[in-house]
Parts: structure tokens; sequence; C-alpha cells
């Protein structure tokens, strides 16, 4: 939860009114760049289990996401692997940024999330990316998980 004093849903306050202890913030982005013209979309996705979810890809700009249930195995350029479980959020910043994977990381259990998406004006939502790409960027991506 954020600490910000600056912000007015920083946190619950005890004394304050209603609306102060009904607000959590989840998460909090800073220095982020939305494409002048963007449009936003939000979408509930819903995978079965094991799916691998989207191949490595990139949106035009950043995206924001809130796993409802089960857990999404999560990873972005330069950023290691990482698993976010229901009630966890996720984040990237869009442009040129390679992300991996967002697929179900349970094999027994679907998963739900929601994410909210700012696109440049005349691209596309999300743009798959080439193997030559890929290896052409290798060295950027985080080191692989062992074992």
């Amino acid at each position: 939860m954020s600490e910000n004093p600056q912000h007015p849903h920083a946190g619950p306050d005890a004394d304050g009114p209603g609306w102060t202890r009904a607000v959590k913030v989840l998460q909090e982005a800073a220095a982020i760049t939305v494409p002048e013209g963007a449009s936003a979309m939000t979408l509930h996705v819903e995978w079965e289990p094991g799916d691998s979810g989207t191949p490595p890809h990139r949106h035009s700009g950043p995206a924001f996401g809130y796993v409802l249930r089960g857990a999404v195995r999560f990873e972005i350029e330069g950023e290691p692997e990482r698993v976010v479980e229901a009630g966890g959020t996720f984040w990237e910043p869009g442009g040129d940024v390679i992300h991996y994977q967002d697929g179900n990381a349970l094999t027994d259990a679907r998963t739900e999330f929601v994410v909210t998406m700012m696109c440049a004006p005349g691209k596309p939502m999300l743009e798959l990316v080439e193997e030559a790409e890929l290896a052409s960027r290798a060295h950027l991506r985080a080191p692989r998980p062992t074992g």
C-alpha cells in the first residue's frame, strides 16, 4: 500500500471520512509515459490450466494488471520472471519493451486477471515479436530460472 501523503488515496485514515477507509492502493507506477492521444482498453483475461499465454509481444503504451484468481507467470524484458498470485498486481511500461510471459503459472486451475492498457494512436494494442528480434535482444532478457 502506498504511504504517499500527497495522494488522496494514500491509505486508510482511521479517523477520517468513510471514503478514506474504503480505498486501498494496490500499485503505483512513477514516471510512466502515455503516448499522446492514447486510447485505453480494459480486458478480462482467463487462461486455462497450464496455458502459456500470449507469445512474446509488446504494447505501444503502459499496461496495469490485477490478478483476480490463480497465478500469472509474468516476465518483461530486463526483469526476472516472477509469479503474481491472486490479489497481486503487475505493470509494464510499454513501448519497445518485450513482454515475454503472461501465462497461467498453475497446471491444475484457471487463472484470471484484468489489465488496462494504453494504446498509441494508429498502433495495435498488442504486437507479436518475431524470432529474429528475440534473438537480437537476448542480451536484454534477465537470466532464466534454473531447475
